[in-house]
């Protein structure tokens, strides 16, 4: 809901990451959202019955690893975000014309010093002018119980996010304020119209350990796509060392 897919990267990136989203998920966040996200069964033409059965009841266990975080972490923030709610109210959208940001709560931990810090996690509230609610980290808005799983930081959200949070502190909560053109702009992305200011609060928290699939798991998943998971990891270690070499080059400039 909150990404941004217009990504700077060089062509020859692009092309290694198409590659990568469409026949692996080495990297751990990539492997859960292939897997876990859009888990789809395994073709059970590369897979013997026994490994069907087998992948099932990995997988199955990998879920209730996951599902076990989720509510770990739900527990210990759930009533946090959820006393912010009060905050949710109509604006005037014509008068967001610039990027503000309101601390609600200062955090301990790591200072987010610009828009390429990715070493968080956050729950969120996002919504419009007239107060609606568009996305948020609860599993229903209306009437939350329990929060879904933190979103993951990232640079390739929104630009009004990235730069929102600049300046916090992780562990804190802001109020920020997006103009339409570091949000949507004049596309909009449904449910959220064309030209569109908003308003999110984030939370900020430590990202939680990351639950690895396990080995056997990850193989019988290459297997079922009909991948080469030594030709996919060498994929991965070029598009990797690529990257490291465009952030050189960004630093110099």
């Amino acid at each position: 809901m909150i990404k941004n897919d217009d990504v700077k990267t060089s062509p020859r990136q692009r092309l290694l990451i198409i590659v990568i989203t469409i026949f692996m998920f080495i990297s751990t966040f990539a492997l859960y959202a292939g897997i876990v996200l859009n888990y789809s069964e395994p073709s059970t033409g590369n897979l013997t019955t026994e490994e069907q059965a087998r992948y099932n009841k990995l997988m199955d266990e990998y879920n209730q690893q996951v599902s076990a975080q989720t509510k770990e972490l739900s527990d210990k923030y759930f009533e946090q975000l959820k006393s912010y709610r009060d905050k949710v109210k109509s604006y005037n959208a014509a008068s967001v014309d610039n990027l503000k940001t309101e601390d609600l709560k200062i955090g301990t931990g790591k200072e987010i010093a610009d828009k390429d810090f990715s070493d968080y996690s956050a729950y969120y509230i996002g919504w419009l002018s007239d107060e609606t609610v568009f996305d948020s980290s609860f599993d229903d808005y209306d009437n939350p119980t329990s929060l879904k799983a933190p979103l993951s930081g990232q640079t390739s959200l929104i630009e009004g996010w990235v730069r929102g949070i600049v300046g916090m502190k992780v562990g804190g909560v802001r109020l920020v304020t997006i103009p339409s053109a570091l949000g949507y702009g004049e596309q909009g992305s449904d449910p959220i119209p064309a030209n569109a200011p908003l308003k999110f609060i984030i939370m900020t928290i430590d990202p939680p350990v990351a639950i690895q699939p396990s080995d056997e798991l990850t193989q019988l998943y290459y297997k079922s796509l009909g991948v080469n998971q030594d030709a996919a990891e060498e994929v991965k270690e070029e598009s990797d060392q690529e990257t490291d070499k465009t952030e050189e080059g960004d630093t110099s400039k």
